[in-house]
């Protein structure tokens, strides 16, 4: 809260940034009922509905912190939010005038993906400039907060929102959110980035940094395995406790609250934690209990391993990406953002792929490779337990 009193323009930031969550947060319950109700989309094109949202980290995950750099960051903001209040905004138009159709629905999510990297680039790397040093641990942990907390309502109000206006126009909320947020965004007093173009645009020069770097090489390297690790349980985790532990469609819905509700917890004890911990044993903390979560769920209380896998990530995502901002250079910065969003982001769709592949063998051995996976990533992360 003294975040948002003392630092304005981090205030038009952190607000802008709710609302357009909140409203895509209604955006992902709405979309795919969308295709499935409305398109009949078949299996197979769900699936390639969800994996062309990872494309754009795949694709310009690099290209894109080298121009991140080059524009001014609050310019990038607003644009890529008026864009998103286009693409989305044209769902429910084209479902009124009866033309919706799943080609425009690929279009549209590619292209929010598109929005989203830069955005997200352009965000992390313009929050050192609105706080401090010192306070980016508590501005990252209320972004984290407030994305957790979002994540939990706007399902919920999603739900609701498509019950009462239909799948395709309750899209139309998520377009409205992200006007405030282009107007909130407006009102940042400072530019941020805008580096002059120095020779040669260096597409890996983010990643080099990421892996020279004694503390961001670990980061970086566990970051990517428990993505790849979660992602791989994320494919077979209602299936694991639809088929296997017998869950009623109610007590899955238990299961994913108790994730969410965790993951707000998460955020509100970090500051706490990493102040007596110090942020490299958070981090530390954080990917132990992600990664046992999947363990836990294959020996049985699947709901001790929900709250792990929600209290988990906030422990270490905002650590770790605290770490890029004090440690890297801010002329740097956006393209070891870019690099860090084209290996962790890059590698979901793989590990979509693996788990399900896995999945189809045996739902409980996947969760366990999977488990090792994450397990890799936190023996990786040791040394930093000593970063301060």
């Amino acid at each position: 809260m003294t975040l948002l009193l003392r630092y304005k323009d981090f205030r038009r930031l952190f607000v802008g940034n709710s609302v357009s969550l909140l409203g895509s947060s209604v955006t992902t319950v709405a979309l795919p009922l969308a295709a499935v109700v409305y398109l009949h989309a078949t299996p197979f094109e769900m699936g390639f509905l969800g994996t062309v949202a990872f494309l754009p980290h795949l694709m310009l995950g690099l290209p894109a912190g080298v121009w991140v750099d080059r524009l001014p960051y609050k310019q990038i903001l607003v644009i890529t939010d008026l864009c998103q209040l286009v693409l989305i905004g044209s769902v429910p138009v084209a479902a009124v005038l009866g033309v919706l159709s799943l080609a425009q629905l690929y279009v549209v999510v590619t292209l929010v993906g598109v929005c989203a990297l830069f955005d997200a680039v352009a965000a992390q790397s313009f929050t050192p400039m609105l706080v401090p040093r010192e306070q980016l641990l508590p501005a990252n942990s209320a972004l984290m907060l407030t994305s957790s907390t979002v994540n939990v309502a706007g399902s919920a109000l999603g739900s609701g929102l498509v019950v009462l206006l239909t799948a395709p126009l309750a899209t139309a909320v998520d377009a409205v959110s992200f006007l405030v947020a282009a107007l909130c965004k407006s009102r940042i007093t400072v530019s941020g980035g805008g580096n002059p173009l120095r020779g040669k645009p260096d597409l890996f020069g983010g990643l080099r940094i990421a892996f020279t770097h004694p503390v961001l090489r670990p980061v970086t390297i566990a970051a990517t395995l428990g993505a790849l690790g979660g992602q791989m349980q994320n494919a077979v985790l209602v299936l694991y406790l639809v088929r296997v532990l017998g869950f009623s469609p109610g007590l899955v819905g238990v299961a994913v609250t108790i994730a969410g509700v965790a993951g707000i917890s998460g955020a509100l004890i970090t500051p706490v934690v990493t102040r007596r911990l110090g942020p490299g044993k958070t981090f530390v903390l954080g990917m132990l209990l992600s990664s046992c979560a999947g363990l836990l769920l294959a020996a049985g209380p699947a709901l001790l391993s929900q709250a792990l896998r929600g209290a988990g990530p906030a422990l270490y995502g905002v650590n770790q990406q605290t770490f890029r901002q004090a440690m890297v250079a801010p002329e740097q910065l956006s393209r070891v953002n870019a690099g860090w969003r084209f290996l962790v982001y890059g590698t979901q769709p793989v590990g979509a792929v693996l788990g399900g592949f896995l999945g189809t063998v045996d739902l409980r051995a996947a969760l366990i490779f999977s488990a090792a996976v994450m397990l890799a990533g936190t023996a990786v992360a040791l040394p930093v337990g000593t970063a301060r």
